[in-house]
């Protein structure tokens, strides 16, 4: 149904009902923050607009005429309601923007995110987060199927579709249990050697196997794997019972390295394991409430791997 021209505007009606209850249309405009003449202008639009007369004037201030006294009661109702529904939308808005789903690969999620949450907790204490955890490759696909506000994700590049900025850097590392004979190795291992080995992995579609494999393609590419595990977790858990070698991200056995529990391999100058850690949500759309407030709080924490970046690196890409 469409409204009939004769209906004034909801701004006209507010003014009406301070008129009326502040008896005066200059204490009405004061308090609407306008003019005198503006109001009185707007008063008297909105008389010619309806068809009759709403406010008798005189020196001692204005009182709302016997027609004017009915379109007060429902102007009132009028602005009532639309002082609701603003409530309304406000609740909206507001629950809305105290949500952030974030979606981050294993290594991201295990050994970053925690610190970021909690910074952005003490930021927004009202924020609710949801933290789901997927390879690289899956991350990417959560954010671009919209059912994550922000992703994290490890590799050399922003996946295709994405944008993205990098907000920490990392490096792979190849370690071992105490008792492997690569534990005692005082020679560099080289590409070559480290592409001829089985592996114990992560599966692919992460980011740790992807950028492993970017690396040993120049030595005829990686072996096959001894054993395939999903987590940085597994894959500890298997090189410390003597599986094999693994790779796996610096961050996740700082504690395993410092009780020599396990062993770093060293490796040869020419053998580029770093990493890149980025930030990604969907092409042509930047973060905006909670998203952007952790992703600028990701920049400012001063836990931001292992190997930072300096701060000339950390602009958006696309």
């Amino acid at each position: 149904m469409t409204l009939s021209p004769r209906v004034p505007e909801l701004g006209a009606l507010e003014l009406l009902l301070a008129v009326a209850r502040l008896g005066s249309v200059g204490r009405a405009a004061a308090e609407l923050g306008v003019s005198q003449p503006t109001a009185s202008a707007r008063i008297k639009g909105m008389e010619q607009q309806i068809g009759v007369p709403l406010l008798d004037r005189s020196p001692r201030g204005s009182r709302p005429t016997e027609a004017g006294r009915l379109v007060v009661e429902w102007a009132r109702q009028v602005v009532e309601a639309a002082q609701a529904l603003d409530a309304g939308i406000d609740a909206l808005r507001e629950r809305r923007d105290a949500r952030l789903v974030v979606v981050a690969s294993l290594t991201v999620a295990e050994y970053l995110m925690p610190g970021w949450l909690l910074a952005l907790h003490e930021a927004s204490p009202g924020t609710a987060v949801t933290l789901r955890t997927a390879n690289s490759a899956d991350v990417a696909g959560h954010v671009l199927a919209g059912d994550a506000d922000l992703g994290f994700v490890e590799g050399p590049s922003t996946p295709q579709g994405l944008a993205g900025a990098v907000v920490a850097a990392d490096r792979l590392v190849v370690v071992v249990a105490p008792g492997h004979p690569w534990a005692r190795r005082r020679e560099p291992l080289t590409g070559a050697e480290l592409a001829a080995t089985p592996l114990v992995l992560r599966e692919p579609g992460s980011g740790t196997r992807e950028v492993l494999e970017m690396a040993l393609a120049p030595y005829g590419g990686a072996a096959r794997p001894r054993l395939q595990l999903a987590s940085s977790t597994a894959l500890k858990a298997a090189a410390m019972t003597g599986a094999g070698p693994v790779c796996l991200s610096e961050l996740a056995v700082v504690e395993e390295l410092a009780t020599r529990r396990l062993v770093a391999v060293p490796l040869a100058e020419g053998l580029d394991l770093r990493r890149p850690l980025r930030a990604v949500w969907p092409a042509g759309r930047r973060p905006s409430g909670p998203a952007r407030e952790l992703l600028t709080l990701t920049r400012r924490s001063p836990g931001r791997g292992p190997h930072n970046r300096s701060s000339g690196s950390r602009t958006a890409e696309s």
